[in-house]
């Protein structure tokens, strides 16, 4: 699959989440284009992906970042 993640890093908020069938990667990334050039001309810097996972559960093992809090990256975090 194939997931769209617009994520405003400065609120560390989630704002657009996404799915696409791989065969509508070419859709997936007309959206994304079109989704950087709206948030350049509002002045907003917010991070733009597409990304690729077997599903939404692998998705959120692999990219927590974009699903959860600090804390709670801090507090599942693998001891050193």
């Amino acid at each position: 699959m194939i997931f769209l993640i617009e994520y405003n890093r400065s609120r560390g908020a989630l704002i657009t989440f996404r799915a696409f069938k791989d065969s509508e990667r070419r859709n997936a990334e007309g959206i994304r284009l079109d989704l950087e050039l709206d948030l350049n001309r509002k002045g907003l810097d917010h991070e733009v992906v597409i990304l690729e996972a077997a599903n939404e559960d692998a998705l959120r093992r692999t990219h927590r970042r974009y699903f959860e809090d600090l804390r709670g990256l801090l507090t599942t975090a693998p001891a050193a």
